[in-house]
Parts: C-alpha cells; sequence; structure tokens
C-alpha cells in the first residue's frame, strides 16, 4: 500500500500539465528563416508584381530555443461530445481513433538527409520489402544532379543528341544511397501506383511517354520496363486509381477528358477501350483547374472523383455517374489552383459486418479559379491568395455535404500525408499565386498537423515547426516505417536552376512528426516481425507481437495499416490508411511481449490487394518500425 501512494506522489511530478488545444514548441530555427537561393523580401516583389506579407516563420511569440527539444508530456483523454463515444470501445466494437494518447508540446524536427537526391523529387513513392524510395522527374531538360552509371545514354528522339544524366533513382532511406534508373520515355506529370506484387505502374507522361506504361520490379538491379503505345490516349497530369481487384483506372489528363483501365503488361489498349467522361469536360475552366483529379476507390466499390470544385460517384462497371455532391466553393482545387487531398482514415471494427464502411475525403486549400491566370498569362504576374479553408465529405452517403472550415494559413501546391496515427500532416506548398513556372509566392515553411477525430468535435490545427527549405511546385513526401516523413522536390524552373528566386532542389530532408518527441520513445513498441503474420486473406484472423516496457492498456492500443500513395503536384494517389478491429489482446506470453489478433479487411473495396505497412500505436506513439504485410485476393 505504501507503494501505491508514492507512485501517486511521484506522478504528478513526473507529468507536467499540458493545455490539450495549445502547443507552445519553440520556434527550431531562431531569428529568420535562412531559404537558400532566397534573396529577401524585396527580390519577393520584383518579379512581376508578387507581394510579401510577412515572416516565414510563424510562432514569433515563442521563445526561441536553439536545438530539437522534447516537449513535455501528459497522458490524457479528450472528452468527447457524446458520451457513447468513449476512449476504448463503444456498445457497436468500434475502435475510435480519438484514442487515450499522450500529449505533448513537441512540434516536430527536421533533418537534413541528403544534400544530393540526384534527381528533385517531382514523383516519389516508397517501394515495399526493398525499403526504397522511388524518385522522378522528367527526360525533356536532359539534366539533373547526376549521371547514369554508363552506356547507353538515351537518345534524344527527333535529334542525334544523347542524354547520360539520370532522371530517376532508387533511394535507400537508412544509407541515402542512389542507384541511377534509365528512363526512355518521358515521365514528366505521370501518374502510378503498386500492383499486388509490390512493382510500381507508372502511367502516362509528356510527348512520347504520354501514352506509355512503365513498370518497375523490387529487385537490387532491376530497371524500368517501358511499354509506349500501351494507353490509348495520351494521359499527360492524369490520375491513375487501383480498384478492389487489384486493377488500375486512369482519369484524365490534358486534352483527354476520358478514361481507360489500365491494360495487363505488354498488352495495348485501342480507342475502343477508351470511355468518354463529360464531367471532366463541364468542370474544364478557361485555365483548366481540373487536371489531376482527386480520385478514390470508396469501400462500396465505386469510384469518388473531385475535379475543380465539382464530385461524383461513379460506377465503374456501368460507366454511369449514380450521385453528385453539392458544388464545394471559395475556388478552385485541381491542378492548376491545386490544392490537396487524402482519404481520411478508414475505421473497422472487430468481426466487422457493416453494409457501408464510412470513407471520408479531406479536401485543403486551392486557389481562385483566375490565379493561373493572374500568375502565368498576365503581366506584370499577379500572386492572388491562395485558399485558407478545409472541407471533409463521407461520399458512402448520398445526403452528404461540405464541412468546411479553416487551417491556420493559406496554402497550395502543398501535401496531405496521413500518419501512422490516423492524423494528417499538411506540408509543403505556397500561399500565394498557383502552380506553373515561376507562378507561386511566399512558400509556406511551416507543417500543419490536422487531429483526425470521429466524434463530432470541431478540428483541431496545430501549426508545427517550420523547415528552412522552400517546397514550391512539385514537392513531394513518403511515410516511412520509422514513422517519419520523407521531404523532397521542389522546382518551379523548366530545368535545374541554381540561381533562380527558387532554385531546382535536390535537398532531401525528413521530418520527425509530434509523436516521435523524445520523451515519448517509453511508449514506442517493437514488432516481431518473424512472430507476426505478413500475408493475410481478407477476413483473417491473425496475430502481429509486440514487445515493450511496462504493462499494456488495451484501451490504448492502435493498430493501422498504410498503402503508400503516389505523390506528385499535391495529389496523393491511392494512399489509405485503415485501423483494423482488435479480437484479442494476450498479455505476456513472454516477458514484456504481447500478442494482437486482429482481423484483415473483409474485401478489395476496403483494402485493395497489394502491399501495407502495418504499425502499432500505442498512447498515440507508433511502433519502432512498422512491418510490411501483403493482402492477397
Amino acid at each position: 500500500m505504501g507503494l501505491f501512494w508514492r507512485v501517486l506522489i511521484i506522478l504528478p511530478l513526473f507529468f507536467a500539465y499540458v493545455n490539450g488545444e495549445h502547443f507552445t514548441y519553440p520556434s527550431r530555427h531562431p531569428g529568420k528563416a535562412e531559404l537558400a537561393g532566397f534573396k529577401g523580401p524585396d527580390s519577393l516583389a520584383t518579379d512581376g508584381g508578387g507581394f510579401f506579407s510577412g515572416p516565414l516563420v510563424v510562432d514569433n511569440d515563442a521563445t526561441a530555443t536553439i536545438g530539437n527539444q522534447g516537449g513535455t508530456t501528459e497522458v490524457t483523454v479528450g472528452k468527447p461530445e457524446d458520451d457513447t463515444l468513449v476512449a476504448s470501445l463503444d456498445n457497436d466494437g468500434i475502435r475510435y481513433a480519438n484514442l487515450i494518447e499522450a500529449a505533448t508540446t513537441f512540434k516536430g524536427s527536421w533533418e537534413l538527409f541528403l544534400e544530393n537526391g540526384g534527381v528533385s523529387a517531382m514523383h516519389l513513392i516508397l517501394l515495399p520489402k526493398i525499403n526504397q524510395a522511388l524518385v522522378f522527374d522528367a527526360t525533356v531538360w536532359k539534366i539533373s544532379k547526376i549521371k547514369l552509371p554508363g552506356p547507353p545514354c538515351r537518345h534524344v528522339e527527333g535529334t542525334n543528341e544523347e542524354d547520360c544524366f539520370a532522371h530517376s533513382v532508387l533511394m535507400d532511406i537508412e544509407t541515402g544511397k542512389l542507384r541511377p534508373l534509365r528512363l526512355n520515355y518521358d515521365t514528366w506529370c505521370s501518374s502510378g501506383g503498386l500492383d499486388i506484387n509490390g512493382r510500381l505502374v507508372s502511367t502516362g507522361g509528356f510527348n512520347n511517354g504520354s501514352d506509355t506504361v512503365r513498370i518497375l520490379d523490387l529487385c537490387d538491379t532491376c530497371d524500368w520496363k517501358e511499354y509506349p503505345g500501351a494507353l490509348a490516349n495520351g494521359r499527360w497530369y492524369a490520375t491513375q486509381v487501383t480498384l478492389g481487384d487489384g486493377k488500375f483506372m486512369v482519369f484524365g489528363g490534358r486534352d483527354f477528358p476520358t478514361y481507360e483501365f489500365v491494360p495487363p503488361e505488354g498488352k495495348k489498349n485501342t480507342h475502343q477501350d477508351v470511355v468518354d467522361f463529360n464531367f471532366l469536360v463541364e468542370t474544364h475552366d478557361p485555365v483548366e483547374n481540373n487536371l489531376y483529379p482527386f480520385v478514390y476507390l470508396s469501400t462500396d466499390g465505386n469510384i469518388f472523383i473531385f475535379a475543380n470544385n465539382r464530385s461524383v460517384i461513379l460506377n465503374p462497371k456501368t460507366h454511369k455517374i449514380i450521385h453528385e455532391f453539392p458544388v464545394l466553393p471559395n475556388g478552385a482545387r485541381n491542378y492548376p489552383a491545386s490544392g490537396s487531398a487524402c482519404l481520411l482514415p478508414i475505421i473497422l471494427k472487430p468481426n466487422e459486418d457493416r453494409s457501408v464502411i464510412p470513407a471520408e475525403i479531406l479536401i485543403c486549400g486551392g486557389a481562385p479559379h483566375n490565379a493561373f491566370e493572374k500568375a502565368d498569362l498576365q503581366r506584370p504576374k499577379v500572386f492572388l491568395p491562395g485558399s485558407c479553408d478545409c472541407a471533409r465529405l463521407d461520399f458512402t452517403k448520398r445526403d452528404s455535404k461540405w464541412n468546411i472550415f479553416n487551417m491556420p494559413s493559406a496554402r497550395l501546391l502543398g501535401d496531405m500525408a496521413v500518419l501512422p496515427t490516423g492524423d494528417v500532416l499538411i506540408v509543403n506548398g505556397a500561399k500565394t499565386g498557383s502552380a506553373g513556372w515561376d507562378d507561386a509566392r511566399e512558400p509556406n515553411l511551416n507543417p500543419v498537423l490536422y487531429k483526425f477525430q470521429t466524434d463530432g468535435t470541431s478540428p483541431k490545427f496545430t501549426v508545427l515547426n517550420p523547415s528552412n527549405i522552400p517546397r514550391m511546385y512539385h514537392s513531394s513526401f513518403a511515410v516511412l516505417p520509422d514513422a517519419k516523413v520523407l521531404i523532397a522536390g521542389s522546382n518551379t524552373n523548366p530545368g535545374y536552376l541554381d540561381d533562380a528566386l527558387f532554385p531546382t532542389e535536390v535537398r532531401v530532408e525528413k521530418f520527425s512528426p509530434h509523436y516521435l518527441d523524445p520523451n515519448l520513445a517509453m511508449f514506442r513498441q517493437e514488432i516481431i516481425a518473424e512472430k507476426s503474420d505478413n500475408k493475410l486473406k481478407y477476413g483473417q484472423k491473425f496475430t502481429v507481437q509486440i514487445r515493450g516496457s511496462g504493462v499494456i492498456d488495451q484501451q490504448k492500443l492502435q493498430v493501422t495499416i498504410y498503402s503508400p500513395p503516389f505523390v506528385t503536384h499535391g495529389i496523393c494517389m491511392n494512399q489509405r490508411l485503415i485501423q483494423l478491429g482488435i479480437l484479442e489482446f494476450n498479455k505476456d506470453v513472454t516477458p514484456n511481449t504481447n500478442n494482437i489478433v486482429l482481423q484483415a479487411p473483409m474485401n478489395g473495396n476496403i483494402a485493395q490487394p497489394g502491399y501495407y505497412m502495418l504499425f502499432v500505436n500505442y498512447n498515440g506513439v507508433p511502433c519502432l518500425r512498422s512491418i510490411w504485410i501483403q493482402i492477397l485476393p
């Protein structure tokens, strides 16, 4: 009994009180941010009428402290509005996302991972099993920051030139080692996704690459396999989506308001395989604003498509639009207005039996409909303010309306990374202008954390610690197995320029989100890979084994699986995080080792077949390293 009272007295001293609604972590960069190639506010204001509206580093009220220090922590439970929604299980057995979690004042930290990533990361995807990030941009400029290891060089179509630069690299996410890859058909503004075996299937691009399908296998010596003419229409700025059976569809692209299924390897589509899609005609502004549409597989097998400011549900079997949602106001969201979007976490309960599993999209930022016209076509250039709002919509409900709310600052050209906990990291981008060459200003250096909630309470944003590298047009990200986020790219120039206002960026960073506060390290579990199931069938009961110090409270556990997205131009194709239902929790199968018994998703409409990173989160803190699982039909 005496030990109990001693612990009760010590605990309040160990945990400092933290207000759950506001973080006050000091700026990482005391004073003004030092931007590579940034010539000061005057240079921003002199290039064609652009304006600069204040400091690039926020949190000016915070006391500057040198270094990345951990914040104080406290285990807290947010009180839901509805008492039936609790922090563990409700009467239906649903484990909600607002679990008991450790609060922190830590606003994240940045590290420079690579000074030269070889290629500016216009396109980026994490490849499963081999844990390498695939980075590529375009062949059209015939230059990069890394050369091919030797002949043959690429023959430049229609000329006698040879291009000996690499335009695609594999990047080891631990060591930073680069392996150049060969490309012959231009990947500029292309699309892609992982197939059931973890290979990247890439579609479209520019000129000779616009109708090309490319495949990259997973091996130490694999290079691109390219199939020109495989698509019936050119697909430049198109969006690729994976269906529940593992097949791909590709939507839109400049001058082609159509869609088609991606043919099997080595096969070619004909014009009979193309489906006219008038929705993309109707959503086309004079300056487009409907390229790279946001496209997601719904949990009922239909397709949600958002373009410009409108959204519909398409039945991919009948090719009929079966529903249109209300218009989303306040500007355009797709390229070149270039807001960003993600599918919010899909939450499953144990022994899932619901006929409809909710699926919700989050769209943030964008620009006025005429932003590209003002920034790109008008002289002097005018950089209109980007959008400050976000909007959510459950597209499995036909009576859904947009829930619109403000984020802390305007953002376009940004990215939205769904973190292992289900929260969303909004990162990269600018505050004014448009997509296009030299068409944006005011880099938005501060990531923003959006706390995903399912209990109906108001959204919660937290402004995080800024980078000192502007990530403008053509930036990208990848969520990593250790729960950090790889940040790369930024090229506002038609080529590789080092002396531009925003130079072509080849530096690669890693961002450690709030949950990697060093003071929360005690909560990070270790997945014992050799004791965990990693090949699953739909609906299968399976086990994951974890090891950690201290007694584990099941109510604080969360298990998620994450499909790595193909990221380009603020769009994250096929990004999907699913919270699994916990069937059993078996404590102390050996000392400090526990088994979690889970249920795989019931079908491919919930989770498309293929590879996922599986994370175990405890107290809102991800495990030391995820494991790769493969879901098979």
